[in-house]
């Protein structure tokens, strides 16, 4: 059942689905209830997955996992861990997996079939939801096994499942009364439908705004982009022309390099319209209610704004906190832009091009400056950044820091949704053990979600027999043509191995319940923000950065380039982060009641003194993590959060004996970092691998940024 809580949250971000025909099987047949067959300890029938059987089987899984419920909250027996806490535990097993399916109809795979479907349970599932986090004896026999907790403290884990799950249910309105439960509810059924209504806008703008190209406009464009450009104009009926779609692994090479600047500002603001085009799928209207409806909810529970009711059981703790962080870092982010555009500035001038840089060339006359600067080209970079070597560089990272064997699973072996997906079997290398299974989604398609992602479709867990991981990293890479190495940029790869980084926290995991298998928002982008430092290791460039047509590794002297730039255009990429992170906050600690969205944006960015040569990341009308659900709801500050840990661990490795592959501190690291998951509070468990508390200094190095002695 827990497990079901925190898929919630995941599938509100998501906006997909998938499309098939077949008649629908009679609901006890559903096959996406029934237990997982086959090898690896059984695994999802996605061959066989159908979206006319997703609703009927959400549906019945929630009637199934109701009963469950309501045989623990009406047990006679007195309350124990054992019969309260571990059945709840042990409970939905059939909508799990029910859930496993929605969320790759909802996320990889898209067709409007699904998204009506999507829109009709939306609401079913909130109250679903509001039905065991507001069931009175339920909650009552919790309280008695935490109570009971208090004086005669529990096992270290089950203590800490017990005070989980008490504080889920108390922030969920399990102590409000009758009227105010129903109020609460109304609210969260409400948010739920929005929320879709959000991320439906969002993906109807990524599909519907696409630029195609003719010949004469593709001047400076690399070859490899060019040719993946046709292959999808050509799938999309416009043969012998180039498509530009609306996904930022598109839009960012484009603007990077394209010499067309009319071009680049019409793709520049399609891609940051998104969600803003004044039409009937515009979601500015529909932030403002999500806005004024999250206000009324925890205002029931007593809290005077919802960020104050998100952060208490973060590491921030605080708005305040979070706001300092960001605080201190934003003036040193925005003085640097100042540098950055100076620096292209100038070479806008002394070329003769007759402009003042504006938001949609900042991309291609920073890379003119990194030309310059430190002589490094990011297309010559890119020639040694093949997807399936940077793949294998990530097997090797694991294995050196995890003992992990990546085994490519034969074709036909293991189910997959998509003929691009492929299978690793995941083993340790010492005792050959399965660990679990790897799935990766690289490529880019029409319906799946924008972005990159880790997803897990089973957890570890010891309890009840153990568990082996089924984990997924997806990307949207642009598919290459027939027969091309796929070529991705630095930052690319690096998100490549970011979201490897999720991949190994998911398989290191070492706990006994599920619960425990969750995580805190601003602590768990640090595993993987931290797995980003192994691509630039020695061990990663010298043996798996080779060029994609002569074999040869990465000449030195590049690898020298790349290093001296490492603080090259971190004022755009922090500057960029922080303003989105900083007006998620903003939005709500704002009065909602009479807030004109659009003017809040403009008004609060003008505070800050943002840069008028660059937007957000996300701007608000597209800021699918904040409001397409409540994941990152006042909590896309986490990233930064997190990178302090990032950069203080970082320090830990670069000064070791043995660097980034010290054997004794990657065993620290997998024991205290990765493996405890939510079994140990965050703070503590950085604590017991680095000693003290992290420090923002080592983030401000990291960056390039001036740091006070204090720091």
């Amino acid at each position: 059942m827990k497990q079901f809580l925190t898929l919630l949250v995941s599938i509100a971000i998501l906006s997909s689905c998938a499309e098939q025909e077949q008649k629908e099987a009679p609901m006890t047949e559903n096959i996406l209830l029934k237990e997982w067959k086959g090898p690896y300890g059984g695994v999802p029938a996605f061959d066989k997955m159908n979206v006319a059987d997703i609703k009927e089987a959400i549906i019945k899984g929630m009637e199934m996992n109701l009963e469950e419920i309501d045989a623990i909250a009406n047990n006679p027996e007195p309350a124990t861990f054992e019969n309260t806490i571990e059945e709840m535990e042990r409970a939905g097993a059939e909508l799990n997996r029910a859930f496993t399916y929605y969320g790759i109809f909802s996320g990889n795979m898209s067709s409007p079939e699904f998204r009506e479907i999507q829109g009709e349970l939306a609401p079913q599932i909130s109250e679903f939801s509001s039905k065991i986090t507001q069931n009175e004896q339920l909650f009552a026999r919790i309280k008695a096994v935490y109570d009971a907790s208090q004086t005669t403290p529990l096992d270290d884990d089950q203590q800490r499942v017990v005070e989980l799950t008490y504080k889920s249910f108390e922030m969920n309105g399990a102590e409000l009364s009758p009227e105010q439960k129903e109020k609460y509810a109304a609210i969260s059924k409400e948010l739920s439908s929005l929320y879709t209504t959000f991320s439906n806008n969002v993906l109807h703008d990524e599909e519907n705004y696409i630029t195609y190209l003719t010949e004469d406009q593709l001047g400076g464009l690399p070859d490899d982009f060019v040719k993946s450009a046709a292959n999808i104009a050509a799938e999309k009926g416009q043969e012998g022309k180039y498509a530009i779609t609306n996904s930022r692994s598109s839009m960012d090479p484009f603007l990077t390099y394209s010499t067309e600047r009319e071009l680049r500002k019409q793709v520049w603001t399609n891609y940051y319209s998104r969600g803003d085009n004044g039409d009937e799928y515009d979601n500015n209207e529909l932030i403002a209610e999500i806005l004024r409806l999250r206000r009324e909810k925890v205002e029931i529970l007593g809290y005077s704004n919802y960020a104050e009711w998100r952060l208490q059981n973060r590491m921030a703790k605080t708005p305040e906190n979070a706001i300092g962080l960001m605080e201190a870092v934003w003036p040193a982010a925005i003085a640097r832009v100042a540098e950055e555009v100076a620096d292209m500035q100038a070479v806008a001038d002394k070329n003769g091009d007759d402009i003042t840089i504006e938001p949609w060339d900042y991309r291609y006359y920073a890379e003119i400056v990194r030309k310059e600067k430190y002589d490094l080209d990011s297309e010559e970079v890119k020639q040694y950044l093949q997807l399936d070597k940077l793949t294998e560089a990530m097997h090797y990272v694991a294995g050196r820091l995890f003992n992990y064997n990546f085994t490519p699973v034969p074709e036909g072996t293991v189910p997959v949704f998509h003929e691009d997906m492929k299978v690793w079997e995941v083993t340790d290398k010492t005792s050959g053990e399965n660990i679990g299974l790897w799935y990766l989604d690289p490529y880019a398609r029409e319906g799946k979600r924008s972005g990159a992602w880790a997803n897990t479709y089973r957890s570890y867990s010891t309890f009840d027999g153990k568990k082996n991981v089924l984990a997924s990293n997806n990307s949207n890479f642009v598919k290459p043509a027939p027969g091309e190495a796929l070529l991705v940029s630095w930052d690319d790869a690096t998100t490549f191995f970011h979201e490897f980084g999720h991949a190994l926290h998911f398989f290191a995991s070492n706990v006994k319940y599920p619960t425990l298998d969750g995580g805190v928002r601003d602590y768990t982008e640090f595993q993987s923000q931290l797995l980003e430092r192994w691509l630039s290791t020695d061990e990663v460039i010298n043996n798996f950065l080779v060029h994609s047509e002569t074999g040869e590794p990465m000449p030195a002297e590049l690898v020298t380039k790349i290093k001296n730039a490492g603080t090259f255009n971190q004022g755009f990429s922090t500057t960029e982060y922080l303003a989105s992170a900083i007006m998620d906050m903003k939005f709500h600690l704002a009065d909602p009641d009479t807030i004109d969205v659009d003017k809040f944006e403009r008004e609060t960015l003008a505070e800050l003194n943002m840069p008028k040569q660059l937007p957000m990341r996300h701007r608000t009308p597209h800021f699918g993590h904040v409001f397409s659900g409540e994941g990152y709801a006042t909590a896309y500050y986490g990233y930064m959060w997190a990178d302090v840990l990032t950069a203080d661990a970082a320090e830990s490795f670069a000064e070791a004996p043995g660097g980034f592959y010290d054997e004794e501190l990657a065993e620290k690291l997998v024991k205290y970092l990765f493996a405890p998951r939510n079994a140990i509070e965050p703070a503590e468990a950085y604590r017991m691998f680095r000693g003290r508390d992290a420090k923002i200094g080592a983030l401000m190095r990291d960056r390039g940024f001036p740091v006070t002695s204090n720091e």
